[in-house]
């Protein structure tokens, strides 16, 4: 570290000029990301994905629908409205009400708008629409891809409230940390700096990767988060050193230790990431890639730019003071941490009943996959959404379609006899309310009878288009209507026991219910190693960092009693319904997301603690000395950060859209238990009952290093 700070400082202007060309070259890239940004995220490679595009070129299925709700049945309104949308040229196929009675209730009616070229730019469609159907009276777009798009708009809405409200309270915590106006910009600065290089990176990605809207909001959370974080470390460290030596020598110190901090750190935080990408699921790895991009940007500015901004300030730093921050807070804080010290038990007992206390609602979590509900209910596209569903779609809770393919005719007897097997088999289950096929259709149940009616001219004419429907060469699409919602249980076991079943033909299963079944499975079937890789990752980082074993596995241990304790309030919170919010499940991305980032993150506080108390070790050979001495050195800056982290995440819990509410408020909770509970009274009891053995470790000389610096002194 010592030629890297060396160089860093030296070579000041070259940094300089380098992050002005980042800034110019990422801020042109920057400003497109929101329009590459599409999906929510959840989707992944199994027999869904197949089965869909099978529907979609073999059986004609749209790739994509609009729905129009119509709060009138005056036909001349249906017609206008229609009309000017098949003027367009764009629709492959329109449902209208007037043709069918089935999408005509009460004062509502409903139409479909199908879409088969996947070429199509869906945005400039739905905008067209919406131009003719906004000139209408009670008639409103809505549909998959105009949810998709009101998300993204959501999105965008919510990054700039999150920051209108986060960003203030940051600069707010700043001026106390540090006094001085330009002290307290710069950290701002640096998350600046980091989601416009985050940005310009993730959109070029975003030329040839898919990317999911919710990036727009969690990429911005991390990188702002962790760059302040980053910088408030630096500067505290630096207005330190400044005190001890001159400008480039307190630098390249700074660089040495709170640099070699902040670098272990984001390895904890990126490991975090990286091991969310093992499950395969788009948002997950979406998430992965937007948060590593920003971790890099957050490092790399820490350690080059600012040093060099520093340099070129001097005691500029130090300019237009508005709060005195010359009173020592050391003293308050030694004489906290020795109130912990002289009661180690009896904190550390309190401190592990209150979290459990928090952990109890846990066992009544329930997950499911964010759907309509993360639409904010002031948006018209998901009030016409919930119309349609509640009042058209109500009697059939969900669909699943099978592909079956054989080596041979559908349409021949052995074909007939094996498509009424397979009718039969699939109806067995108490769930399956139907099962379309083309004997439920032409209303023959006998093989033979129907062998029998295909034979003849007349009978095969009328029966033509429910084999178009049904039958393409050697495949088979078989609907199955079942009597339970898509995300039930019931629905996820059925598709699980079908997938996994011996049949006498090929089989492929799709529809929402499989939908459901690969994303719940490839969630709680990859969990074990996502834990595994961060747990073992972590516990070596630490290890290799502070030369211990058990200090690494108190980290590890309480940060999982942190987190299991903050999922049982967000429970509390959100399935409660409790502060005003409505009742909803948890997302169920959220465990993993939170779990992962905030993993890493508390390892932050963790570094910066247990460095500073090692380094007194080190110096001392006193466990309980170095540990207040830590404690008292680093508190301050450690509750600043943590606030900071608190603001600029827990903003988002004034945001509409639903899981990144929920994300946010889930960080939030996580580092104010972490910084508090754990990092101020957990960690410094545990240091004072472990005593000595939290440094041990075999074969390492730092114990006797240790020893003979206590008898020094």
């Amino acid at each position: 570290m010592k030629k890297i700070s060396s160089l860093i400082v030296h070579s000041y202007k070259w940094f300089l000029a380098l992050w002005i060309l980042i800034a110019i070259i990422m801020g042109y890239f920057a400003i497109q990301l929101p329009s590459l940004l599409e999906g929510d995220g959840f989707r992944t490679d199994g027999e869904f994905e197949k089965v869909k595009e099978e529907l979609n070129e073999t059986f004609d299925f749209p790739e994509s629908t609009l729905l129009i709700l119509f709060e009138t049945q005056d036909t001349q309104i249906i017609t206008s409205t229609l009309d000017d949308i098949k003027a367009l040229d764009v629709a492959s196929s329109i449902e209208s009400p007037l043709d069918n009675d089935s999408q005509m209730k009460d004062d509502l009616a409903y139409a479909s708008v199908h879409f088969t070229d996947e070429s199509l730019d869906m945005n400039k469609i739905i905008k067209g629409i919406e131009e003719i159907t906004e000139n209408q009276e009670k008639v409103t777009l809505t549909g998959a891809p105009v949810i998709s798009e009101d998300i993204n708009k959501a999105s965008q809405e919510d990054l700039k409230r999150a920051e209108l409200i986060g960003l203030p309270f940051a600069l707010l915590i700043l001026l106390l940390a540090f006094g001085t106006v330009v002290a307290s910009l710069l950290p701002l600065i640096m998350g600046g700096i980091t989601i416009v290089f985050g940005f310009g990176i993730l959109a070029i990605i975003g030329q040839d990767t898919e990317l999911s809207i919710f990036i727009l909001n969690i990429a911005p959370m991390i990188g702002l988060a962790l760059s302040i974080d980053f910088a408030l470390l630096f500067i505290n460290r630096y207005r330190e050193e400044m005190v001890k030596q001159e400008k480039a020598q307190a630098l390249m110190t700074t660089i040495q230790t709170a640099g070699r901090s902040i670098i272990f750190s984001a390895v904890c935080v990126f490991i975090g990431l990286v091991a969310m990408s093992v499950i395969e699921v788009d948002i997950f790895r979406n998430i992965a890639i937007g948060g590593a991009v920003v971790i890099i940007g957050a490092v790399f500015s820490t350690l080059t730019l600012l040093p060099a901004l520093l340099y070129l300030l001097g005691p500029n730093l130090n300019k237009w003071r508005l709060i005195p921050t010359d009173k020592d807070t050391t003293p308050r804080w030694r004489k906290f941490a020795r109130v912990v010290m002289k009661h180690p038990v009896i904190i550390a007992g309190t401190s592990l009943v209150i979290l459990f206390i928090g952990v109890i609602p846990v066992n009544n979590m329930t997950l499911s996959i964010p759907t309509i509900n993360a639409l904010p209910e002031s948006y018209d596209s998901r009030a016409a959404f919930e119309v349609i569903d509640e009042t058209f779609m109500s009697d059939q809770e969900s669909t699943a379609y099978v592909i079956a393919d054989r080596d041979g005719e559908w349409l021949d007897k052995e074909g007939l006899e094996q498509m009424k097997e397979l009718q039969e088999k699939l109806s067995e289950p108490e769930i399956v309310d139907s099962v379309n096929t083309l004997y439920t259709t032409s209303e023959i149940e006998d093989p033979e009878q129907l062998e029998a009616s295909l034979q003849q001219p007349e009978a095969r004419k009328r029966l033509e288009p429910a084999i178009d429907q049904f039958i393409a060469e050697d495949q088979l699409m078989i609907p199955v209507n079942l009597t339970v919602a898509a995300n039930s249980e019931e629905a996820q076991d059925l598709m699980t026991k079908w997938s996994t079943s011996d049949w006498d033909v090929s089989m492929q299963f799709g529809g929402q219910p499989k939908f459901n079944q690969e994303i719940y499975t490839e969630i709680y079937d990859k969990i074990g190693y996502v834990l595994a890789i961060i747990l073992i990752s972590t516990f070596i980082i630490l290890m290799i960092a502070f030369r211990s074993l058990f200090i690494p596995l108190k980290a590890i241990l309480m940060n999982i009693i942190g987190l299991t304790s903050t999922f049982g309030i967000l429970v509390w919170i959100f399935q409660g319904g409790h502060f005003g919010l409505n009742e909803t499940d948890i997302a169920l991305i959220l465990p993993v997301i939170v779990f992962s980032l905030v993993f890493g993150l508390s390892m932050d506080y963790e570094v910066f603690l247990i460095s500073r108390i090692h380094e007194f070790y080190l110096q001392n050979g006193d466990n309980t000395k170095s540990t207040i001495e830590g404690l008292a050195n680093t508190s301050k800056i450690i509750t600043s950060a943590a606030l900071i982290m608190i603001v600029i995440t827990g903003a988002f819990a004034f945001t509409g859209v639903v899981p990144v509410k929920q994300i946010g408020i889930g960080i939030a909770i996580a580092i104010f238990i972490d910084a508090t509970i754990i990092r101020l009274l957990l960690v410094p009891s545990l240091m004072k009952l472990l005593g000595d053995w939290n440094w041990w470790l075999p074969f390492s000389k730092q114990n006797q290093k240790a020893k003979s610096s206590s008898k020094a002194h």
